[in-house]
């Protein structure tokens, strides 16, 4: 067994810094938005604060909480199933927006799918962590270990959320990559989603028109194009040393959800060049204390799960920021920490959790 020693206090801080900065943009992001729609400024910001708070109380519980306990089928097969009823149980929900991605109790309300992302780190970390020499039989241990990822994805998509859909295939694909996978098996699985792909992306009028948008968004620049044009408006305004904290423009009614999926084009445009960097700077910084932790833990479930919750965090933040770039079409996607969310800052901040207990058994 690895000597015990203190968990990572260098992604403890870290993670703690991305949470105070994304108080900070949140406050910054909604503050007038909030005065016009609630008549407080201060009513995004005090319940992000609320979940700030639950979530670095659970993260502070989860670390100390021994993540072998986590390693039983009794475990993990009832976090499976009650993933999958509560992604179901938001179909009987009243739809939002067209989309049914929340459970609403009275004032609360939190998105399954959220769930769903850690759910599918711990079962593939449980079925791998003993199965790595029989990693290419593809009926004894591919397709069982891509069953869950495949419900979860096809209940995803029907939310329907494409994005955080994409974020569980990737983690998905990397995992049985890291347990030995031939890559010709994922260019099969590529091959395979192509025409699910295409189909979701160009035989669904809305999806079809913000793929169009993304390749040429100033063919309706107040129309399908708006989003991404003042976006790039936020990025490109902010220069070296951006705005100013609080002197966004773009937030002022141009950009769109400035403080959920686009809330790194408020930070680009306040804090500038320098800020964004120091944004991504500390993701990738979380990102390598997450990936040394995988690669220093001699357990090889705790190298699972240490990758697969790492690989949650930097695929959903590479999205956001991708999208809010222009690199990629507009998908939805929060970004980790920062972005306004309960369900997202919670969930995160669990997963840290978890990651900072395998963070004690390594040197």
């Amino acid at each position: 067994m690895a000597k015990r020693v203190g968990v990572d206090k260098w992604l403890f801080c870290a993670t703690l810094i991305l949470v105070v900065i994304g108080l900070l943009m949140v406050f910054s992001a909604s503050a007038v938005m909030a005065k016009e729609r609630f008549g407080s400024p201060y009513n995004f910001v005090v319940r992000q604060a609320i979940f700030a708070a639950i979530g670095l109380a659970i993260m502070t519980l989860l670390m100390q909480i021994d993540y072998r306990k986590y390693n039983r089928p009794n475990v993990v097969f009832p976090v499976v199933g009650i993933t999958i009823i509560l992604l179901l149980a938001a179909f009987l929900m009243r739809d939002s927006h067209g989309a049914h991605r929340w459970l609403k109790f009275g004032a609360l309300s939190f998105q399954p799918s959220e769930i769903a992302k850690p759910a599918l780190v711990l079962f593939l970390a449980w079925w791998l962590q003993g199965r790595m020499h029989t990693i290419e039989d593809i009926r004894g241990t591919i397709l069982p270990a891509a069953l869950p990822s495949l419900i979860f994805i096809a209940l995803i998509l029907e939310e329907p959320d494409l994005g955080t859909a994409m974020v569980c295939a990737g983690v998905t694909a990397l995992m049985l990559y890291l347990a030995g996978m031939n890559f010709k098996y994922l260019g099969y699985a590529a091959l395979a989603a192509t025409p699910v792909l295409y189909f979701k992306l160009f035989h669904v009028k809305w999806r079809r028109e913000r793929v169009l948008a993304f390749l040429n968004p100033e063919s309706d620049p107040l129309g399908k194009g708006f989003h991404i044009i003042q976006s790039l408006i936020a990025v490109g305004t902010g220069g070296l040393h951006g705005l100013g904290y609080m002197e966004g423009r773009q937030k002022l009614f141009y950009l769109p959800e400035p403080h959920t999926d686009y809330i790194f084009a408020n930070i680009s445009e306040e804090l500038g060049l320098l800020g964004a960097i120091i944004v991504v700077g500390l993701f990738i910084f979380v990102g390598y204390r997450g990936m040394r932790a995988a690669v220093l833990s001699k357990d090889p479930f705790a190298r699972f799960l240490a990758f697969g919750l790492t690989a949650t965090v930097l695929i959903q933040a590479f999205f956001n920021i991708s999208v809010v770039l222009a690199l990629v079409p507009t998908k939805g996607i929060t970004l980790p920490f920062i972005s306004y969310g309960g369900t997202s800052l919670f969930i995160m901040l669990a997963c840290v959790g978890v990651l900072l207990n395998i963070t004690r058994e390594v040197d």
